[in-house]
């Protein structure tokens, strides 16, 4: 075993201690989104410096907790907040939280983040499902010793968003009125905004939103045979795109403008969850 390995069997023995049952769904909510956790019902919260070997957010948007409850009825698991490479952890330890739960038990993964669009057709504010992601530039968070109980040494990622959750998605977003675009996610590892010739690359090779999160994330989760599916709200246009020069206040501000769409996609996707 590991130095890994063993740090994340410390985290799941003290997790395990404290949520027992352990749910099977996980979401892991990017910059402003996080207020949902805090509507779950028999809620409790877990600081993330509570969890032994436990990454700590240190950006704005990002609470740094771990909370159980219900959401509709289904028990959940959701991560309020995220670390990023940019902060300046190593890729393991981006990942870390994810391969935690996964001991831990949970089954399926939803991944959600703040990101600049690059389809014009996806305005500000608006929610985009994640069917594909571009992760050329991603430090990969399988490099290294490979953690055979979590998965092989070569994963395949054709699909490394679940079929079965997007439709449910879109059925979720279908009954509700919400339009929900489909798109290809691109992994920048920031913290500096993309200049508008990496946009302008990036688009070239297919993608609709661009973000400095979830693709090690969904990685190590696809590896640890993880069901994925994820959202990005388009807090903005992506560099080049706009005028106006790129600000985090604006991610958070938009964020909180679309808060109220998102939350309620989010409890109907459970609901459907729950009815399958």
């Amino acid at each position: 075993m590991n130095q890994e390995e063993k740090i994340i069997l410390k985290a799941k023995e003290a997790l395990l201690k404290r949520i027992n049952p352990f749910p099977e769904t996980a979401m892991i909510l990017g910059s402003g989104l996080g207020e949902l956790a805090d509507e779950l019902e028999e809620r409790a919260e877990i600081p993330f410096q509570d969890i032994p070997g436990f990454p700590v957010s240190t950006v704005e948007g990002h609470a740094g907790s771990l909370v159980s409850g219900r959401l509709e009825g289904q028990p959940v698991i959701i991560m309020k907040g995220r670390v990023h490479y940019y902060e300046g952890f190593s890729i393991e330890e981006v990942v870390r939280p994810v391969r935690i739960l996964a001991a831990c038990g949970v089954k399926t993964l939803v991944l959600t983040n703040a990101a600049g669009g690059i389809n014009k057709k996806f305005g500000s504010g608006s929610l985009m499902m994640i069917n594909d992601h571009i992760g050329l530039f991603c430090e990969n968070p399988l490099r290294g010793a490979n953690i055979e109980s979590l998965g092989t040494r070569f994963p395949d990622m054709t699909r490394i968003y679940t079929r079965e959750l997007t439709v449910h998605l879109l059925n979720a977003a279908s009954s509700l009125n919400i339009n929900l675009h489909t798109g290809i996610y691109a992994y920048a590892k920031g913290p500096s905004y993309e200049t508008p010739a990496e946009i302008r690359m990036l688009k070239q090779l297919g993608a609709d939103a661009v973000g400095m999160s979830t693709v090690p994330e969904a990685i190590a989760a696809r590896h640890a045979g993880m069901q994925v599916a994820g959202i990005s709200c388009i807090t903005n246009m992506a560099a080049g795109l706009h005028s106006s020069p790129l600000t985090h206040s604006e991610v958070i501000k938009t964020a909180a403008r679309v808060r109220g769409d998102f939350k309620q996609l989010i409890r109907t996707f459970m609901r459907e969850l729950g009815d399958n």
